[in-house]
């Protein structure tokens, strides 16, 4: 398929995918049993689009070449060109899959896994769309959630043949039974492919990533980052500050800690290196506050979403609920980017701190925010996620127009349509389309990933039982020690958020743990955002640290060292979910009250902790100063009132033992 051809291909498929989005969120939904299968294929279709079969080895051949500061010739990077026929291959698939929805949707709406037969249609189909989704994970997000996939396909069909009475081991059946069940269970129904995750994309993310793809495109995403700049500038530390309130901001629309890292980074890091930090500590700052913007209300990253989904919940509740914890997380970020700046200037490194100056006011910009409050309403005021989101998108392209008009003034402006239009180069409508087109691509590769993990739940909940060995095992030990129970889920989550996007790591981790943390006498919310947390989390973990990566190549450090001080800046995201098992009033689960001193006990426990991490406070604090801070933070985490005012009153004798040390020092 040529260059030309493809581009067109992909003009035709975002136009109809938004034109059939649109339809379901303004005029009418369809049966989940038909929008999704066709939100799927859409979604198939524009990521093999994207990312045809020698993409991946034109990416190395630049790659090198790069390294080794050469050029590649046209003709190394077609030589796999040859091989696009099978993308061919790929999209006869996705059509016949699309015929089969179509042809069979009434008795797919109907089919009953008890009674319905299964066809041979039906096992073509599924074979079909594994093998697609398969492929286009691997395209899209590498071999590691690639190889997972397969590795739990290959495991329902031998789980029989592990040792009884171990975890991996599940009661067999008959070839004819298992295959039956596993064709049925993937896709013949409400579950497996078609489950709550790609129904979740078909109904909410969509409009969310498109809402920010238009959003940052009408000038929103540059307000957002001024407005951090500029309520940071005044005060020591002011371009780390500005890091944090911009990514902060910035995370409440995109949700994407690599995307904040990338659009608020490349001028917040270069001005913190140039007022006296390290390169590590810079990109660990600009890392640690970004990846907190998918735990920040009111757009928590898509993972909320589908949390959303899970709990049978609006999902205003659940960033209403996730306030504390996130306000908490940004409180502990600035007060130890504050108490780094006084550090070094105790150390005369600093002269005078760095400015980044705005260069647009303000004030004439604040109607950019209206998409987000206009967004926010709606969903408040009971519209589903998808109309408000398509609202929000409205209302932003509204917003575009009035910038136009601001920026060259009326008459000029009219002029520039009137002859953009003729000349056929409007560049307004470019970057509109261009914003189209991201949020489509990007909509897409969020579908992929959820569609391919709902085969993974439906192997560990329905094909074996791995799910409710997991959790008999976890229970059992959770019934003798809470705290080991919730260490074990801790380091699990952390590990599929090591291996998998955050989206996937959520799904496997809500299927593994959840359940088991739910039989432990935790409320539902407080299980579901301790698996997200985690998940999150492992984007600023060493060895495989994402945002961190990110951050170290704009700082120019070491990507190692910048993981391991972003994982020790963000601790207090680390120990928040310990915080709101044993005290679910974080998480608005709890009277007036309680929620309150909950509130307290949190920010206490944070500021005593950015104390430990940031080793100042007047002074330079000797190590056993810092370790007792540790110490007094963690005292915080139970909420039982005997360790709260024992932890508050030592905190409290060392702060004002500091005080009066350093006044000593002084004179």
């Amino acid at each position: 398929m040529s260059k030309n051809v493809r581009r067109y291909c992909t003009i035709a498929l975002t136009i109809a995918f938004f034109v059939f989005q649109m339809y379901l969120a303004l005029v009418k939904q369809l049966t989940v049993m038909l929008q999704t299968p066709l939100h799927m294929c859409f979604a198939l279709s524009l990521v093999f689009l994207y990312n045809p079969i020698d993409k991946g080895y034109q990416k190395k051949l630049k790659k090198k070449a790069e390294e080794n500061h050469t050029t590649v010739s046209e003709a190394e990077l077609n030589k796999w060109a040859k091989l696009r026929w099978i993308d061919l291959i790929f999209f006869g698939a996705i059509i016949f899959v699309l015929y089969y929805t179509i042809t069979n949707y009434g008795r797919l709406r109907d089919f009953d896994k008890v009674v319905s037969p299964v066809l041979t249609i039906d096992y073509v189909a599924m074979v079909c769309i594994i093998v697609l989704l398969l492929e286009a994970v691997r395209r899209t997000l590498g071999n590691i959630l690639f190889f997972f996939i397969i590795i739990f396909i290959v495991y329902s069909w031998t789980a029989q043949y592990f040792p009884k009475g171990t975890v991996l081991y599940t009661k067999g059946k008959s070839f004819a039974k298992m295959l039956k069940t596993f064709c049925s269970g993937m896709i013949l129904g409400e579950s497996g492919v078609y489950g709550t995750p790609l129904t979740t994309s078909c109904t909410s993310l969509f409009y969310f990533i498109v809402f920010g793809a238009f959003f940052s495109e009408c000038g929103g995403g540059q307000l957002l980052i001024d407005v951090g700049l500029k309520f940071s500038n005044k005060s020591s530390g002011g371009p780390a500050k500005a890091a944090v309130i911009s990514s902060g901001l910035m995370g409440m629309v995109s949700g994407s800690a690599v995307a904040n890292v990338a659009t608020t980074g490349v001028m917040t890091i270069p001005m913190m290196k140039k007022i006296g930090y390290e390169p590590e500590e810079a990109g660990a700052i600009e890392a640690v506050a970004s990846t907190g913007g998918q735990i920040m209300p009111p757009i928590m990253g898509v993972g909320a979403f589908i949390m959303a989904e899970m709990l049978g919940v609006n999902y205003l509740q659940v960033a209403a609920d996730a306030i504390i914890p996130a306000f908490a997380y940004y409180f502990g970020v600035f007060v130890l980017v504050s108490l780094l700046a006084q550090k070094r200037a105790s150390r005369s490194r600093q002269s005078e701190d760095a400015k980044i100056e705005v260069s647009r006011p303000l004030l004439p910009r604040l109607y950019l925010l209206l998409p987000v409050v206009v967004l926010i309403v709606s969903i408040m005021r009971g519209f589903s996620l998808m109309r408000s989101g398509m609202y929000g998108i409205f209302v932003c392209l509204a917003c575009n127009v009035v910038s136009f008009f601001l920026e060259k003034g009326t008459n000029d402006a009219a002029k520039n349509i009137v002859n953009g239009i003729k000349d056929g180069n409007f560049a307004g409508l470019k970057q509109l389309w261009g914003s189209m087109l991201d949020g489509a691509k990007s909509a897409a590769e969020i579908a992929i990933p959820t569609a391919a993990c709902g085969i993974i739940i439906d192997v560990m909940t329905e094909q074996t039982s791995l799910a409710t060995n997991l959790s008999g095992v976890i229970a059992g030990l959770g019934m003798s020690n809470l705290f080991a129970a919730l260490l074990i889920a801790m380091i699990g989550c952390m590990l599929l958020g090591m291996a998998l996007p955050t989206v996937a790591a959520y799904l496997v981790g809500v299927t593994l743990f959840v359940p088991t943390l739910r039989s432990l006498g935790i409320q539902p919310l407080v299980a579901n955002m301790f698996v997200f947390y985690y998940g999150i989390m492992a984007q600023i973990t060493p060895p495989v640290c994402v945002a961190s990566y990110t951050a170290a190549g704009i700082a120019g450090a070491d990507a190692m060292k910048t993981g391991l001080r972003g994982m020790l800046f963000a601790l207090v995201g680390f120990l928040c979910p310990f915080v709101f098992v044993y005290n679910p009033a974080i998480l608005l689960q709890g009277t007036v009250i309680e929620i309150i001193i909950g509130a307290a006990q949190l920010l206490a426990g944070t500021y005593f902790l950015a104390l430990s991490v940031s080793g100042y406070f007047k002074r330079e604090l000797p190590l056993w100063n810092r370790l007792v801070f540790f110490v007094v933070a963690l005292g915080f985490i139970d909420p039982n009132w005997v360790t709260t005012l024992i932890a508050l009153a030592v905190g409290v004798a060392l702060v004002v033992f500091n005080i009066t040390a350093a006044k000593k020092e002084k004179a």
